[in-house]
């Protein structure tokens, strides 16, 4: 745990210098759960410093306001960092500070439970650490507090969020609200407000290691009127007012209304039992619950909630004057693109992006509403589309993840998801896949962050010392504490898909150990992978892979398995044909899987047969009324309509448009278009050298491809050969090749050719390529 112990020194030393004496801060008691306490602290500066960071924290989510100005909306990743740690948010608060009199508000929510993305420290606090110029502002007892009288502790009326949510509904009572504008900075403290209790300092128990928030602050929007504002009723109708949203969001509700006091307003989005309601074990998502206090008033639910439509339930008596809402997110911008000819890839496209884009917040999400937990076989598939989609403000999400993985780590070594959150048995397949070369090592080839790698190889390789080699050569199932989970579906062939995992995290730990400097081990990951390879056909009865070893077993072959297969490298390519045969009949894959059978697909040069697959599969999500993909292929039971672990889009910008990454940090990277029966793609592939243009065309005598390349990169440009049989190629209406290399254009060299492209290397800049046929 070296990687901890290092951390915790570093904290230590810089804490000395900069929030000795802060305090964290509370009131008498340590709880209770569901408490909404505000904090004022007023304060005299006869100029502003020339800087000023705070550190502020809370368990467990905080809202801050500096002379009535919001400065953070929703602060505070939840806990934690690992099992007794808690995240801060370093913010420049300069710019909200004037000279003389200033004022200080902040809203703590205290939830005082874990769930499966946060760890409750079973205390509530605040804590707050700002360096105005040489002096050291801190949270003590010099601050006021008081429980904000209108946020209810009171649980709203059944049901409540199911068990996996550490958030409680909103149950708030405005005519309790005798503290209206306390945030604001001409606010006079009452006698309402004490004195806050100081709990313990920065690294007390038992919010214990205070680590930086890694993740940007949330975007957050103005007001904005839902999309059939025209159409909604002035006044409560006693039945669900529908606001619809232009797509799946996270939100924040807004009203504002002229009501008598005591009216009861439930707030609610489209997929609150998102999931499905089961009588043992229900799936409520949260809401918000808000009854009025006298004459015109507004609300903000301010915990988010998702979907998309917000449902209002207004009773008779109360004249609605505004329902409005504020879109809230991960803060990214969306730079990826994927446009072809056929607009059902498109909109499959575009409806992963916004998928993935609702489950990205505090960690990746399986699912934005019953459950918000980052199960790490979903994030492999998650972190995979980032690099497609998104800017680089989401590679800071993917970090956090992989140490969040590793540093919750068990004693005895083994890992397990979802994390941060309550403890949970191993996963084994997804552990393996998580710490391999789909996880780890993938994230490493697209950032080039190598200090992240070897800060937790030891935590990889002292998980993969729990697995053994048999005498047959192959892996040694585990059993004890292990929950044998696979994936949605029936035909699990385990013996097969263990060995294919197990294959790709040797294969990425012996790339983990060069990059660390841990050369040692490396003869020992090479051993097992010939292991492997020199067994593995043991389970090839002579027409596909199959181990015996079923879950649900039914008298077929595994399309996830013979997949893995593929994808590990361990099928040759002999055994294609009976393969490719076994993925275009059999279908067992849920949408976390079927990601595997489409690359599989594609790696076999089956271009085509992966785009008609991933139509059949996706029809009826694409042809839906929602803009996010299932957890199923049909929707009920406990499937939710938004669900993380869909990434066609992968398939389509990686290898149907064909731009992947080669070496570390984009420096090399190919362009080596599978357009099947697709004739154009326009995508964009944000990189860490620079945005990727790559305009595709093909008609029956020509292929083109328009590339613009970043700095600092070297592109392999591959001219497809399966389409025709080529005369001649131009590069930049220069002929380099008829039938061999013609002519020497700078920036251009030949690369020779392999089975399917012509190949050329190329620098950065824009290139224009023409192929043409007899």
């Amino acid at each position: 745990m070296k990687l901890f112990l290092f951390l915790i020194t570093a904290f230590a030393l810089s804490l000395q210098s900069f929030a000795q004496e802060a305090q964290w801060i509370w009131g008498d008691e340590d709880g209770p759960d569901n408490t909404w306490r505000c904090f004022r602290k007023e304060l005299t500066l006869t100029s502003i410093p020339e800087a000023a960071v705070a550190k502020v924290a809370a368990d467990s989510k905080f809202w801050l306001w500096i002379n009535g100005e919001q400065v953070i909306f929703e602060g505070s990743a939840k806990r934690g960092p690992h099992p007794n740690g808690t995240y801060y948010d370093l913010v420049d608060i300069r710019p909200f500070l004037v000279e003389g009199q200033n004022s200080i508000a902040a809203l703590a929510w205290y939830w005082g439970r874990s769930g499966f993305s946060h760890v409750d420290s079973g205390q509530g606090g605040f804590f707050f650490s700002a360096q105005l110029g040489d002096t050291t502002l801190g949270s003590d007892a010099t601050w006021h507090t008081l429980v904000h009288p209108a946020y209810s502790r009171e649980k709203t009326a059944d049901p409540q969020p199911n068990y996996r949510l550490s958030e409680h509904n909103i149950n708030y009572f405005a005519a309790d609200n005798q503290i209206e504008g306390w945030h604001e900075k001409t606010y006079a403290i009452t006698d309402a407000w004490k004195p806050a209790v100081p709990k313990g300092a920065a690294g007390a128990q038992p919010w214990g290691e205070l680590r930086q928030n890694p993740l940007p602050l949330w975007m957050l929007t103005d007001l904005r009127p839902y999309e059939n504002a025209s159409t909604l009723p002035n006044a409560g109708t006693d039945q669900t007012i529908v606001a619809k949203l232009p797509y799946n969001a996270q939100v924040i509700p807004y009203l504002k209304v002229n009501a008598p006091a005591g009216k009861t307003i439930d707030i609610r989005t489209d997929a609150y039992q998102d999931g499905g309601i089961q009588e043992k074990r229900p799936q409520w998502a949260t809401r918000s619950v808000y009854t009025t206090t006298d004459g015109i008033q507004e609300f903000e639910a301010i915990a988010w909630l998702s979907g998309h439509e917000v449902h209002y339930q207004i009773p008779e008596g109360v004249e609605i004057l505004e329902l409005k809402y504020r879109e809230t997110g991960y803060a990214t911008e969306f730079t990826g693109s994927f446009h072809s000819d056929d607009p059902f890839y498109n909109k499959l496209w575009t409806m992963a992006r916004r998928t993935l884009y609702i489950n990205m917040r505090d960690t990746f999400f399986d699912c934005p509403t019953r459950e918000r937990a980052q199960w790490w076989g979903d994030v492999v598939n998650q972190l995979g589309e980032v690099f497609y989609t998104f800017d680089l403000e989401s590679h800071r999400l993917i970090k956090k993840a992989i140490y969040n993985l590793a540093e919750f780590q068990k004693p005895n070594g083994q890992l397990y998801s979802p994390v941060p959150g309550k403890d949970r048995s191993e996963l084994p397949l997804q552990m393996l896949n998580s710490v391999g070369w789909y996880g780890f090592w993938t994230y490493y080839l697209n950032t080039g962050d190598a200090q992240t790698i070897r800060d937790v190889y030891p935590y990889v390789k002292r998980y993969l010392s729990l697995w053994e080699l048999g005498e047959d050569g192959l892996v040694v199932t585990r059993k004890e504490g292990m929950w044998f989970w696979i994936d949605w579906g029936d035909n699990s062939d385990y013996g097969v898909l263990q060995n294919c995992w197990y294959y790709l995290a040797q294969k990425a730990a012996i790339e983990m150990a060069k990059l660390s400097g841990h050369h040692a081990d490396i003869p020992g990951y090479r051993s097992n992978m010939q292991s492997i390879e020199d067994n593995f056909d043991a389970l090839w009865n002579g027409t596909a892979y199959n181990s015996g070893q079923f879950k649900r077993a039914k008298d077929a072959p595994d399309d996830r398995a013979n997949a893995m297969a593929v994808l590990a490298g361990l099928a040759s390519p002999d055994k294609y044909p009976a393969i490719k045969k076994v993925l275009e009949e059999q279908e067992f894959a849920s949408p976390y899987m079927e990601k595997y059978v489409l690359e599989a697909l594609c790696v076999m040069g089956e271009e085509e047969a992966s785009l008609q697959r991933m139509k059949k599969r996706y029809t009826v999500m694409v042809d839906a009324p929602y803009t996010t993909l299932w957890e199923f292929w049909k929707t009920g039971g406990m499937g939710t309509y938004n669900h993380g672990w869909n990434a066609p889009n992968t398939i389509l910008s990686q290898y149907i448009a064909g731009v992947a990454v080669v070496d570390p940090a984009w420096e090399t990277y190919h362009v080596k278009p599978q357009l099947g029966s697709l004739n154009s793609i326009q995508v964009r592939v944000p990189s860490v050298k620079g945005d990727i243009d790559v305009d595709i065309n093909k008609t029956d005598k020509t292929f083109s491809i328009q590339l613009l390349s970043p700095e600092e990169t070297t592109a392999l440009v591959g001219i497809p050969k399966k389409h025709f049989e080529i005369t001649e190629i131009k590069a930049n209406d220069t002929p380099i090749w008829s039938g061999e290399p013609i002519a020497n254009l700078e920036g251009i060299t030949p690369a020779g050719e392999d089975q399917n492209y012509l190949l050329f290397t190329v620098a950065p800049g824009q290139w224009t390529f023409t192929a043409k046929a007899k």
